[in-house]
Formats: C-alpha cells, structure tokens, sequence
C-alpha cells in the first residue's frame, strides 16, 4: 500500500466524509474513492459501508485503522527526523503559546536558538482546545500557559512572564469611559465561554462568580480562537479580561481597555509531561530560570 493511499484511507477513516476528506487531502473526490476501492480489492474486504447519507467502518476497516495509525505516525517522525539530520539539526523542541505576547518573550527564543543552533525550536499559537490534552498527546513538548496548573502528569516549569488584568469592551460599551474597573462592575455582562477548560484553571482566569457571590455569566457560543474572540468583543456581543500585553498587540480603535483593579496579576510559566522531560525541555527551563521572569 503506498504512503499516500494509507493517508487517505486514515483522513477518511477520520472524517467520515468523501468531500471533507478531499478538501482536506487537496484532492478531488474521486481520488478518494479510487484509492479506497483500490485498498478494498488488494484485501478482499470492504472498509467503508457507504449510503447516500453516511460513510461507516467495517470491522475490516477499524481493524486496518488502528494498526495503520502508529505506524503511519512513525514513518512521519522518521522521516522528519531525517529531514532534521540533513540539515543539523539532532531535536526538535515544540513550543505552544497560551499567551498572545509571543513578540515579547523573544528574547528567550533567540537565546535559546543562539545557545542550541543544533536543535530547533518551533513556536505555535494555540488554539483554546484542550491544551493540555494537545500536551499529553504529543502534539507540542512544553505548554505556556497561567497558572495554577494542577494536574498529576505535567511538570510546571519557571515562570516567564507577569502580567496585571485588563477589560476589554467596545468603544460604545457603558463601561468604556471609566478609568478602571473592579469584577463586581462587569459580572452581569456576558463573558466569553471557553471550551471544557478544567473548572479551576478557568476560574483563574475569569472567576465563576463575584467576591461578593454574583454568577459571571459566559456565553452560549464557546469560543475556540484568538480572533473570534476579540471580533466578538468588538462587536459588542461581549466583555473580556486579559493579560494586559494584549493592548500592545491589539490596537484596535473600537476597543476599550480598562485595568482590572481586584483581580490578581496572571503569571504564565512552562508546562511539559513529566515523562516526557527530555535534555531539551531541561535547557529550556534552565535558560528561562537564568535570564528571569518578565514583568509589563
């Protein structure tokens, strides 16, 4: 079975779906269905059972998926591990940011890239999709993330940065014009949902509820992204705190950013498995502990 046919069956396997799978593979569908039905005579069994409504696996076909995905990722590792060697490079350490400040965390990124030319560092901004699952399936090596982190799996590393809270509304918000705020002044203003976030980790972020025990109430729609965030913001649709890098990231003439006066400074730090702790991880943390945490 060629590599490129075992790619198609698995994204199909994924998406259930013959025009997802060819949109997602940039090929048409007939490609698809071509590759299947060439897999399906060299074993002699159907893999999919196909209606005009829905595309099911077969026992035949779970079967095949689940042998095909460990091997699949591993002919992938080894070829970018390859890829690396022929350039130099003996590692690869994956950075994923929470934070949006990844301009001003620079200084450790070239450092590090300076003091370790043979290993590359790759730095992603995250989605708000369980980033601690993305952790612990191995789609990233450290996490950046606020604090507290209390999870049994995960090392929490030096912190990098300190940052004081900030409210963000729209231009034409009632709130727009005052100097500051306190949680109690926006706790009946509807706050933006995030998606199964560990109730702790997200109450550190935004508290379920007031001091004085007031319900912050969270949208209906969760949202998953930097920018869908900020447009609803804009939009009126709802009010946010953040770290106040933002505002020097942000600088949008229909948002209005108002210090958060009694919620306390959000401080992000490295995050990683602790099995997976490698020499990597380790410089990474040593050199963040070296250089000291940043405050804005």
């Amino acid at each position: 079975m060629e590599l490129r046919d075992i790619e198609i069956f698995l994204v199909l396997a994924e998406e259930l779906h013959f025009g997802r799978s060819a949109e997602r593979l940039l090929v048409s569908q007939a490609r698809v269905s071509q590759a299947i039905r060439k897999q399906e005579r060299r074993i002699g069994a159907a893999l999919f059972e196909r209606t005009s409504r829905t595309v099911r696996l077969t026992n035949v076909g779970r079967q095949l998926r689940d042998d095909l995905q460990p091997v699949y990722a591993g002919l992938h590792e080894s070829l970018e591990r390859a890829r690396l060697a022929a350039r130099g490079v003996t590692g690869r350490l994956r950075v994923g940011m929470m934070p949006f400040n990844v301009v001003d965390l620079h200084h450790y990124w070239r450092a590090f890239r300076s003091r370790y030319p043979q290993w590359e560092l790759e730095i992603r901004q995250l989605e708000y999709v369980d980033p601690f699952g993305q952790l612990r399936d191995n789609d990233m090596d450290v996490l950046v993330a606020w604090l507290p982190v209390e999870e049994p799996d995960l090392t929490v590393g030096p912190i990098l940065c300190t940052d004081p809270r900030v409210l963000a509304v729209t231009a034409d918000h009632e709130l727009a014009e005052r100097t500051s705020v306190r949680l109690e002044m926006f706790a009946d203003f509807q706050h933006a949902m995030a998606p199964a976030f560990p109730d702790y980790w997200e109450d550190s972020y935004l508290p379920f509820q007031t001091f004085q025990g007031r319900p912050i109430e969270r949208g209906r729609r969760p949202v998953t992204n930097a920018e869908d965030l900020i447009n609803q913001v804009g939009m009126g649709e709802i009010v946010h705190c953040f770290p106040r890098h933002v505002t020097r990231h942000w600088g949008m003439p229909n948002i209005r950013w108002l210090p958060v006066t009694d919620l306390a400074d959000l401080s992000f730090a490295l995050v990683w498995r602790t099995e997976a702790e490698n020499e990597l991880i380790g410089a990474l943390a040593d050199m963040v502990r070296e250089f000291g945490a940043r405050r804005f």
